[in-house]
This record gives C-alpha cells, sequence and structure tokens, in this order.
C-alpha cells in the first residue's frame, strides 16, 4: 500500500508510467504510483465457464472489389459468462501521517513552526506520526473454485487487511498467499467453494490487432467492461522481465489486477500498467501474459515463494552502427556489454562483445527479450545460448543462477577496485538502460553515477554520460580500463550533459 494518491516515477519523453490501481486515501481517489512456475490448478468442469467460439475473420476481398462487413466479437456473451468470476479487492493498510504533503519536518521550538503548522493536514494531530488507515482497491479473477485468485503484486503491497467482493456482492477476507514484484503477480485464497472461475488461454498465440476485453472496477466502478485491441507484444518496460501485452483498451485506476479476455473468453493477460501524464487512461495500457503468471501463481502455491533465474551480464540493444560493425546481417540480438564476475555466464564462457542471438531456439531481437526470457526460468535450469561472436555463430551452453544471490562484484564496485590507471579516474559508472537511450538518443555510451578525484576536479559530473576516451566510443568498462591503461599522463573524456557534447581532459599521472 502506498500513502500518495498521486501518480508518478518512470518517464519516458513526457510519459508516465503508473500502476493502474486506485488508492483511496481519505476518501479520495487516485492512482497507486510506480516507484519504482507449471499450469494453473484444474477447476472442476462444471465451474469453468467454457471457451466461447473465436470470431471467424471475414473473408479476403478481392482488389477494386466491394469490401466486406467485418463481424465484431460478440461482448455480451463474454462479460456475461466470464464476468461473474472477477472480483473486486480492497485492502486497507496502515501507516505514519506525520510530514504528508509538503510541510517540511520542523522542530516545535523552531520560530517558524507555527507559520508551517496551519499547513498540516488537521487529520495528522499535533504531534504527528499516528498510525492512520489507508485504503486501496483493484481487481482480480477466481481461477480455481475453491477461491484462489489472481491479481497484481501491487494491489497487495503493504496490506494488513484484504477484503474480496464477489460479483454476487458476498464478501470475504483473504490470505495472501504470495506475491511477486519483480512480475507483479499475487495469489489469493478466499474459504469459499463451488465459485464461478473463468477459463485460462494462452498468451503467447496472441497476435497483434487481435479483439481484447477487460472486466474490473476501475474508480470502485464494480463489473465495468471495455474492449480494444492488441496493439503489440513482448513490449520491454522496467526492468524488462515481464513481456508485456500492450493494448489500446480502456484501463484505469481500479482496473489493476483484472482479466484481460480474449475473443474466446479465455484469460490471457492480467492488466497492470498504463503509460499516462495525468494517472488516466490515454490509450496505452498493459497487461501481464497470463502464461507469467501460470508460472508464478504455480511456484507461489507449491512453495510461498518464487525463485527468478539469472545469467549474471548486462545487455545493450544492437542498433545498425553495432550491427555494421559485427558484421551482423540485422541489427537483432542482445550485446552484452559487462559480465559478472563468478557469475554463470562467466562460467559458461561469455564474454563482453558477445551478441545473444537465441535462447534456446527462441529468438532475442531487442535486448529486452533477453531478461524476461532468462528471470522466467528457475535457478539450475540448463539454457543453450547461439552467440554471434568474431563474425560467428557460437553455441554455448550455461547453467543459470539465482536472481536472489547478490554478485560477488557490482560493475560499478569492480571498477573502482581495478588495480590499473583507470582506478585513478574516479568515476563510478553503469551501462545505459534501454529507456535511457531511447530518451536521450545516445546509442552507447556508460552513465557516470559518481566521480570523484581527478573527474571531479576536472569537472566530471554524476549524471553525465561518458561517450568516448582519447577517441575511442566506449561501451563498457573493459573498454574504458583498456584505453586508460595505455595512457600516460591523462586522457580526454567525450561527455554527453544535456544536449551538449563537451571534452574534459583528466590527469591520471
Amino acid at each position: 500500500m502506498r500513502k500518495e494518491a498521486t501518480v508518478t516515477a518512470i518517464t519516458a519523453k513526457g510519459l508516465t508510467l503508473a500502476l493502474c490501481a486506485a488508492g483511496i486515501v481519505g476518501g479520495a481517489v487516485g492512482a497507486l504510483a510506480v516507484n519504482h512456475n507449471n499450469v494453473l490448478a484444474q477447476a472442476a468442469p462444471t465451474a469453468v465457464a467454457a471457451p466461447l467460439p473465436a470470431v471467424q475473420p471475414a473473408p479476403a476481398v478481392a482488389a477494386g472489389a466491394p469490401a466486406a462487413t467485418v463481424t465484431l466479437p460478440d461482448f455480451t456473451r463474454i462479460a456475461a459468462s466470464n464476468g461473474k468470476a472477477v472480483v473486486n479487492i480492497r485492502v486497507m493498510g496502515g501507516m505514519k501521517t506525520a510530514n504528508r504533503g509538503n510541510v517540511p519536518r520542523i522542530d516545535p521550538n523552531h520560530p517558524l513552526y507555527e507559520f508551517f503548522r496551519q499547513f498540516q493536514d488537521p487529520r495528522q494531530g499535533g504531534g504527528g506520526g499516528a498510525p492512520a488507515p489507508v485504503f486501496g482497491a483493484g481487481s482480480g479473477f477466481i481461477v480455481s473454485p475453491d477461491g484462489v485468485i489472481l491479481t497484481n503484486a501491487h494491489v497487495v503491497q503493504g496490506a494488513d487487511e484484504v477484503t474480496v467482493k464477489l460479483h454476487d456482492r458476498r464478501e470475504f477476507r483473504a490470505r495472501v498467499l504470495g506475491t511477486d514484484s519483480r512480475t507483479d503477480v499475487a495469489v489469493l485464497k478466499i474459504d469459499a467453494k463451488n465459485l464461478p472461475t473463468v477459463p485460462v488461454g494462452r498468451s503467447r498465440s496472441l497476435q497483434v490487432g487481435e479483439w481484447v476485453l477487460a472486466i474490473g472496477s476501475p474508480y470502485g466502478l464494480e463489473s465495468t467492461v471495455t474492449a480494444g485491441v492488441v496493439s503489440a507484444t513482448g513490449r520491454s518496460l522496467q526492468d524488462g522481465v515481464v513481456p508485456f501485452i500492450q493494448t489500446d483498451v480502456a484501463v484505469n485506476p481500479g482496473n489493476s489486477g483484472g482479466p484481460l479476455f480474449n475473443t474466446r473468453g479465455e484469460v490471457i493477460g492480467i492488466n497492470s500498467q498504463i503509460y499516462s501524464q495525468t494517472g488516466g487512461y490515454q490509450g496505452l495500457s498493459f497487461a501481464i501474459p497470463i502464461d507469467v503468471a501460470v508460472k508464478i501463481k504455480e511456484q507461489i502455491i507449491a512453495t510461498g515463494k518464487v525463485q527468478h533465474a539469472k545469467l549474471g551480464v548486462s545487455v545493450q540493444e544492437v542498433g545498425q552502427a553495432f550491427a555494421d560493425s559485427f558484421r551482423l546481417e540485422s541489427p537483432e540480438g542482445a550485446l552484452i556489454s559487462t559480465v559478472e564476475r563468478g557469475g554463470p555466464a562467466e562460467r559458461a564462457g561469455l564474454k563482453s562483445g558477445d551478441v545473444i542471438r537465441s535462447v534456446d531456439g527462441r529468438q532475442i531481437v531487442s535486448s529486452g527479450d533477453l531478461p524476461s526470457i532468462i528471470a522466467l526460468a528457475r535457478p539450475g535450469d540448463s539454457v543453450a545460448l547461439d552467440i554471434w561472436r568474431e563474425g560467428k555463430l557460437v553455441r554455448v551452453n550455461a547453467t543459470l543462477g539465482d536472481a536472489a544471490e547478490k554478485s560477488k562484484r557490482s560493475p560499478r564496485e569492480e571498477l573502482a577496485a581495478a588495480p590499473d590507471n583507470s582506478a585513478k579516474l574516479g568515476l563510478a559508472l553503469r551501462p545505459l538502460e534501454p529507456i535511457e537511450r531511447r530518451q536521450s538518443g545516445i546509442a552507447s555510451g556508460l552513465v557516470i553515477e559518481d566521480a570523484s578525484g581527478a573527474a571531479a576536479i576536472a569537472g566530471v559530473e554524476a549524471g553525465d554520460v561518458l561517450i568516448s576516451v582519447n577517441g575511442r566510443a566506449v561501451s563498457t568498462l573493459d573498454q574504458v580500463r583498456d584505453v586508460v591503461a595505455k595512457a600516460s599522463k591523462s586522457v580526454a573524456l567525450l561527455i554527453q550533459r544535456g544536449n551538449d557534447r563537451i571534452f574534459i581532459p583528466v590527469r591520471i599521472g
């Protein structure tokens, strides 16, 4: 649960990525903000609504012939047959109320204490710090007649009490069996029997342009139905763990955790996020594929927790310039920028500069495809990687590690401890994230997270992007070390700062 009823956090070219749950604080409705494994238990045949017959596409029309009438899906049948298994979720938690809003914390003996106190929320009381109830709402859907429910993790995050309201208006206290913040999936359980359930489909079979329908409780308006089409599949957002389904279905605060149906009435996604400047729907909605949710649900029910695998690499996009440099026919794959020391990738022999083209036969088109495949595997799984290295394709087998395990040394720590002249730069660096590359238009480089010593004295600042060192473009820590190690007294750093690029000489002797 979050105290604030605001939409904040991830911004891409003026857009804000907001988790689309409704948060109600003191009666006001707002959107919870981003701060930001194998089949569902089979329900009794009589309890699951049978998939509806899919709408057949109109026959092809010959050139010059009149366009045939296109038959739209019968949304009334989907809503009637599956709406009974969609639930409204209300949550309550407690948190401190002191210093809400922009009122600064100030000592009562301070001369300006009375001035600032007039702007304090009267519900806080004079001293502040007392726990106050905070409410939120979202949606969910029943996947088992004995009361197993799927929803979003952010809907129930931090909740002390979770109440589920069924379509027939009955209410139940729910237990949170488990949550997974990386995929934003939560599993709830209510003590009930013979409940209606939704049929579960396969999200991997979705096609762009396919009709889809959402049912949920936007702004607390229960059993609201909205429809649209699949705009894209495999969208990578944030850390890229979930290959989101993008739609133009109207999804608003309160729809979070609700089901996304195909034209057969099968659930193929969980509505989770929106891009918005206002916190409300603006045409870009994102759903967690049901295939992902099924794996998470299975783990939670079996063990009460979720494990994600890791390969131990940092990757970046392969643009046309990189494709030309690496002699690739097309700019596809995930370029390895750094390899975790002692991690699964290093043990498998992967190196910085390798381009991962496929994992177990699944093609890697963009760098975001890789983390969504790896993270949803199990630690200990073996994967076959097709690697483009030095102009030819190489097969590498790797045994995945546990994402919960800390790496022996992060790229930033590794640079600081490097036993060569690069340590004298005084820079803490990391690769550019995909969203940062899109926003800045910079194809490659390293973000300067901290500048000290010689770099700080020369004028390098945290937030700058390091483009090249002594005229050599750099996108990995190893490249920086190589250039600096060959330098004698100073190096010339090409820095991107805002819209400007400047050279800064840094003495290392």
